[in-house]
């Protein structure tokens, strides 16, 4: 996986704010969609607060290893190594989107990809909310698998 490859799809599909922003759901965000979180120095700074590139690089940092180690977790780490870069970036996406949690749920999706069946994967991706929420980004992904 070409990790220069998910940072810049990510950079499209999550936006990129240099300051406190408040996500679709309202929760308190910056940089590359990270949430903010009580162990975060920027923890209760009102939303429009500067955030410098370097703070922005450091968080999408941790929250890409995290989302690669839930990759793990979630396909088991010999299964996950053999995927594909395109899939296992696409997987890193939804990850990094969606949290363990909701991915998890994923469950005939998560049984494909485990299969090395990518269409299919991505007909159970389409058949989620998560596809409807996310529109062309959800759309975009299926096809990468489709295509591998």
């Amino acid at each position: 996986m070409k990790l220069d490859n998910v940072f810049d799809q990510l950079k499209i599909d999550e936006g990129i704010k240099e300051e406190i922003y408040l996500d679709h759901l309202g929760y308190p965000t910056l940089g590359i969609g990270h949430l903010i979180i009580k162990s975060d120095k920027e923890y209760n700074c009102p939303v429009g607060t500067s955030v410098s590139k370097e703070r922005i690089k450091e968080c999408f940092e941790k929250d890409i290893s995290i989302a690669i180690a839930d990759c793990e977790v979630v396909f088991g780490e010999s299964c996950w190594k053999d995927f594909p870069d395109e899939v296992q970036e696409v997987c890193v996406n939804m990850m990094f989107n969606l949290g363990r949690p909701r991915f998890s749920k994923f469950k005939m999706t998560i049984e494909h990809l485990k299969s090395q069946e990518w269409s299919k994967a991505a007909v159970e991706a389409r058949d989620s909310r998560w596809y409807n929420q996310v529109g062309a980004r959800a759309e975009r992904l299926c096809a990468r698998l489709e295509s591998v």
